[in-house]
């Protein structure tokens, strides 16, 4: 691992020079393998990861083996809002869903910097509560929508994290990304390849429209779009 320079990540880009400095010391540099696990539901959180490319995955364990995704954390904020100002024993699994890397920090570092600065931890609050609002919602999307809508809705999501329109995602992954059997993600990720807005093959999938994503996506894609604008835009 070695130190970098102001990074792209949205959190740390956010900060001011002063908020920078006083974390900057203790950035470091690491890549965020695929199917990493960053932690495990009920241990402790003892980093705070801000990605620059790649996507987080927070998921909850079902006692009969179902793995569901709540939220996914990417470029835009970082794993370890609320851990910061409180318990940091960990509510889910965090595991990188798209590889890519991320600086992190001891989260102890990030706490005491916290205490240090009002304008820190009001940003830090504002990215908790963001996530928040994406739990939230993929709970009543999950609940209410259909396969179809929802998987265009995390893939465009996905998309957005990772900026990237190639993304590396199994029928379990995508089954685990919506709360959906596997069966039924092979149906409509062929509906969607069939109307030429995915092409998907061995778990390859490279997005060729993103309107037609668009159209196809319930109201949640949109509704936590603009809660992150509000939470997360400028001030």
């Amino acid at each position: 691992m070695e130190t970098m320079a102001r990074p792209s990540n949205g959190f740390l880009s956010a900060l001011s020079a002063e908020d920078y400095e006083l974390i900057r010391p203790h950035l470091r540099m690491i890549d965020l393998p695929h199917e990493a696990i960053l932690v495990e539901t009920g241990e402790t959180l003892k980093r705070a990861y801000f990605p620059h490319r790649g996507v987080i995955s927070l998921v909850v364990k079902l006692a009969k083996g179902e793995h569901v995704q709540v939220a996914m954390i990417g470029r835009d904020s970082l794993l370890g809002t609320l851990s910061t100002m409180g318990d940091a024993c960990a509510l889910n699994t965090a595991v990188v869903l798209v590889p890519g890397a991320a600086s992190v920090m001891d989260l102890d570092r990030l706490r005491d910097a916290a205490d240090q600065s009002s304008t820190l931890r009001t940003l830090l609050t504002r990215h908790g509560l963001a996530v928040y609002a994406q739990v939230q919602q993929t709970a009543g999307c999950n609940a209410a929508h259909p396969v179809e809508s929802r998987l265009s809705r995390c893939l465009l999501h996905t998309h957005d994290l990772s900026g990237d329109y190639r993304l590396l995602l199994t029928q379990e992954a995508m089954a685990q990304m919506i709360g959906a059997r596997r069966n039924s993600v092979s149906l409509v990720a062929n509906t969607l390849q069939h109307a030429n807005f995915i092409h998907y093959s061995r778990g390859h999938i490279q997005i060729l429209n993103l309107d037609g994503l668009r159209q196809t996506a319930c109201e949640c894609y949109a509704t936590v779009k603009a809660q992150y604008d509000r939470l997360l835009g400028p001030r």
